[in-house]
């Protein structure tokens, strides 16, 4: 067993006692794994080295939350019922009152607050759609549960404002492990959207995030989901998002993130109800000497499903991009019509992106399909742009903004949308002249 895989092990247990036969689950799956290397075919591409040997095991000091969230994180426009984490810890001057959040069909609360009804239906559902063996860092996540956030949506309710949670990490004197929780059950006939937005503060990041997501979307439910990623470069956080789709539910994903000195995210879809489709889509940006990794697998269970997944990813200066997409149809998924589109720009000479769509396949009334390219930015679009007076800086600035506008475009939630096309577009640009003709 390595130090790292023992010493996160031995890292306070979580204060929720009645998550104890949960919690004990984590920590044995945890330490039943060994330490992912280079050799470890999930991690071919993605080197641990900088976490394992860094000084992250410890919890997060409980200190004096900020005041105000950096203005730069503010969505404009966006009604919705806001709850922010600061180092793990829930700041509830920087939060909505969750007591009023809670209308009519809604249970919003955090792991600390629950009922003992709502202890129960955690005990019950948490870790249910997440397979410890296969993700090792899940385990440790449940081992060293702080809290959480715990939302369920009664049968046929529709949740009217999107449910909006910030996790912040602060740097603090010496580095830090934070864990995130989130767990989702949205009966059968219920919709909601729920954001996920991870930040930091502006100095170098000595954090170490690791989270999951789990989320259950019951028989005609819908789920509309942002996961946007804006940690400092220096941060490190390994993440996984888990869907159980029952019979004709339906997903709406959408992804967003920078690199980071590593940053990992696996995202799990299960179609287990017929007639249940999905649509994720993200982007990826990383740069300086940035890592990204995204593993998306999307498991076909049952007949007449719909998976549409499309990634597309722009690597700049020295960073290095992973993407694995994987497409699983079990031999009871007949007429499944599954596709996965992952394209990727490469913007510098040192830039690197390993991509690898897979398809496995049992059924044989299937209509599948999965691409991935890689280019750089085309010469005789640089070329046209600038005999029309656009210099070479900023035009290359238009089509790599060009590259992912299309996704952007597509965004359901619009205050969403209009919050991130200034933010990306600023992205490719080191002059703020340079995006004048799209932010």
């Amino acid at each position: 067993m390595s130090d790292f895989i023992a010493n996160a092990a031995a890292i306070a247990a979580s204060p929720l006692t009645w998550l104890q036969d949960k919690t004990q689950q984590g920590k044995q799956a945890w330490l039943g794994h060994r330490f992912p290397t280079r050799k470890t075919e999930n991690w071919k591409y993605t080197n641990l080295r900088a976490l394992e040997q860094g000084d992250y095991l410890r919890a997060a000091n409980i200190g004096a939350a900020p005041e105000a969230l950096p203005q730069h994180l503010t969505i404009a426009g966006l009604e919705a019922v806001k709850l922010v984490f600061v180092n793990g810890q829930f700041v509830a001057s920087l939060s909505d009152d969750l007591a009023r959040a809670n209308v009519a069909g809604l249970e919003l609360t955090l792991f600390s607050n629950a009922s003992d009804a709502q202890k129960k239906a955690i005990n019950e559902q948490l870790g249910q759609l997440v397979n410890s063996t296969k993700y090792e860092f899940s385990g440790l996540n449940t081992a060293q549960l702080n809290d959480g956030v715990y939302i369920n949506v009664a049968k046929n309710q529709q949740v009217a404002k999107p449910i909006h949670i910030v996790w912040m990490t602060t740097a603090q004197d010496s580095a830090f492990t934070v864990p995130h929780r989130l767990l989702v059950n949205l009966e059968t006939g219920a919709s909601a959207c729920v954001i996920e937005q991870f930040v930091s503060g502006d100095e170098a990041q000595n954090s170490f995030t690791h989270s999951v997501s789990e989320f259950n979307v019951g028989e005609n439910a819908r789920l509309q989901h942002y996961r946007l990623q804006q940690e400092q470069e220096d941060a490190i956080h390994i993440g996984g998002v888990f869907v159980r789709l029952d019979r004709s539910a339906d997903l709406d994903s959408f992804h967003m993130a920078f690199g980071s000195k590593i940053k990992r995210v696996d995202i799990e879809v299960q179609h287990q109800g017929e007639g249940s489709t999905s649509k994720i889509n993200g982007v990826y940006l990383p740069k300086n000497n940035q890592h990204i990794d995204y593993h998306t697998c999307i498991e076909h269970a049952v007949p007449h499903c719909t998976s549409q997944e499309t990634f597309r990813g722009i690597i700049a200066d020295s960073a290095h991009a992973v993407f694995n997409g994987r497409i699983h149809i079990h031999p009871d998924a007949q007429k499944t019509l599954a596709e996965l589109s992952n394209k990727n720009l490469l913007t510098s000479d040192k830039a690197q992106i390993d991509t690898k769509p897979e398809l496995e396949i049992y059924a044989d009334d299937v209509r599948c399909a999965h691409g991935a390219t890689i280019a750089q930015l085309d010469e005789k679009s640089l070329n046209y742009l600038r005999t029309r007076g656009i210099s070479l800086d900023e035009a290359q600035v238009m089509l790599s903004y060009g590259f992912i506008n299309e996704l952007i475009n597509d965004v359901a939630l619009e205050p969403i949308g209009t919050y991130l096309r200034p933010i990306l577009a600023n992205r490719f640009a080191k002059e703020p002249s340079l995006v004048r003709h799209i932010a």
